[in-house]
């Protein structure tokens, strides 16, 4: 039974289940979905508050992601608040509808619990299924935790629907590590919940009484790249819209978001940038080292779509050394997709900083804290610091 204290409710939930609460206390119109492991179980979660009447969702059964994705862009584009969820070789088969959804301004929310896209197979944490995602017009919010998980749900429907956004949305969480695993949180009251998100009020949708319109038609070559620009301003203006929405949300929840959380940043020599659960292993490295009289630091990255890069280098300023750490390959000569887009705007602020691209904990290989001390030892020394200008990336945890 959850404990109830000062207008929150105290609960112990895996990332699936504090996510699933989330999307109860929502009630979208409308939720077709796929299952696919490690995010099977937010279909069940919902199915069963549908069955037990605790929320009035239209759950669609659909035969494949492809179809689960068609199905909540008819029903977006019909006027319904909507929502669904995947993971992995899911999200790949979606790839052609997520394009449409973005370009066609449906402010969908996904919730997307990260695995390894094959091949080789596997089910584990790595985050190539989002980053592969990254350019398909679609909001990207990372969590480090199932509390984050959580709250960053709540936050999304305001963020995509808003007038000067109207975007899709993808919450990522690590597979298993948040998913599956049980942590304390505290969960919002359902009126409040409520009251945050407001009712889902279109202002233009197919079923429009009186309106006359078409979603999706063939762009001639006169107006298809007018459209892609107001696509990206939607991108650029939802900067803006995300704090905004995470300042309201601080009243209601205590908890402060943003695009990036800096981690004992302030006066860090040293920093590895990194974005997910690893970031809970980084901070208990820092606290280690900071005993020892060690600057150090993280800058845990939030927000990936839209890249506020240079929130990114403001932040990263004073450093003298940076890691960025990817857990991804995009087989590139600068990394992975974190790396690469970093790397940019480091450069575009004129940082001096040496910076070391790190490839880690693909296919769920673990990262430690051990990992996490030897990489800051490693951009302390002044060697390091002089040589990795010349390199392109490195893996971490790899078996020679």
């Amino acid at each position: 039974m959850a404990e109830i204290t000062g207008g929150c409710k105290k609960d112990r939930m895996s990332g699936n289940e504090a996510v699933a609460y989330a999307m109860k206390q929502i009630n979208p119109d409308v939720m077709p979905a796929f299952p696919i492991t490690p995010s099977t179980e937010l279909p069940q979660f919902v199915s069963s508050y549908i069955a037990n009447g605790e929320m009035d969702t239209e759950f669609i059964p659909v035969e494949s992601e492809h179809s689960a994705m068609s199905a909540a862009i008819g029903a977006e584009a019909a006027g319904a608040r909507t929502m669904t969820a995947t993971s992995s070789a899911g999200l790949a088969l979606m790839w052609e509808m997520l394009y449409v959804a973005a370009s066609n301004r449906l402010p969908i929310v996904l919730a997307l619990v990260n695995r390894a896209l094959s091949g080789p197979l596997n089910i584990n944490c790595e985050h190539s299924d989002s980053m592969g995602a990254r350019d398909s017009g679609w909001i990207q919010i990372y969590a480090e935790d199932n509390q984050e998980a959580y709250d960053n749900f709540i936050q999304a429907y305001r963020i995509a629907e808003h007038k000067d956004v109207m975007l899709p949305v993808m919450i990522c969480q690590d597979g298993f590590i948040i998913s599956h695993g049980v942590q304390n949180i505290e969960l919002l009251e359902d009126a409040d919940v409520k009251a945050f998100v407001g009712e889902y009020e279109p202002e233009h949708y197919l079923l429009k009484k009186d309106e006359a319109m078409a979603v999706g038609p063939y762009a001639v070559s006169g107006y298809g790249m007018e459209a892609k620009r107001a696509q990206a301003q939607g991108m650029i203006d939802a900067k803006q819209v995300i704090l905004d929405v995470a300042a309201e949300y601080e009243k209601v929840s205590g908890r402060k978001y943003g695009f990036y959380e800096a981690y004992r940043l302030s006066d860090a020599d040293c920093a590895i940038v990194a974005i997910g659960s690893v970031c809970g292993t980084i901070k208990d490295a820092v606290d280690e080292l900071r005993a020892d009289g060690k600057k150090v630091g993280l800058l845990k990255v939030r927000v990936f779509r839209p890249f506020p890069g240079e929130a990114f280098a403001e932040a990263l300023k004073n450093c003298k050394s940076i890691a960025i750490l990817d857990r991804a390959e995009s087989f590139s000569g600068c990394g992975g997709p974190l790396a690469a887009e970093l790397s940019a705007a480091l450069f575009q602020a004129k940082s001096q900083a040496g910076v070391i691209r790190i490839v880690y904990g693909l296919n769920g290989r673990d990262f430690t804290v051990s990992d996490a001390k030897e990489l800051y030892q490693d951009l302390e020394a002044e060697e390091s610091r002089k040589n990795v200008q010349n390199e392109t990336y490195r893996y971490i945890g790899l078996r020679e």
